[in-house]
């Protein structure tokens, strides 16, 4: 994951209330139009990130639901 998108996520994320969020929520506008591979590989890095501690605050709870897998928030 490139610094400029890992910063842009972290400023869409200081927006965010606390608690469980899926990645096109925080991804935000033009999720919709990437294509499938674009998805897959975006979802990919930002699971990466946060298991390498890149998003402080942000753990994958190894869970999927509704849009997939799921990640907890907690407001730091």
């Amino acid at each position: 994951m490139q610094d400029c998108e890992r910063d842009r996520l972290a400023g869409r994320l200081a927006d965010f209330d606390t608690g469980e969020f899926h990645f096109p929520d925080l991804y935000g506008p033009g999720w919709d139009s990437l294509p499938i591979g674009e998805k897959v590989s975006r979802g990919r890095d930002f699971l990466k990130a946060v298991r390498n501690g890149d998003f402080p605050g942000v753990d994958d709870t190894g869970r999927k639901a509704g849009g997939g897998r799921l990640y907890r928030w907690d407001g730091r």
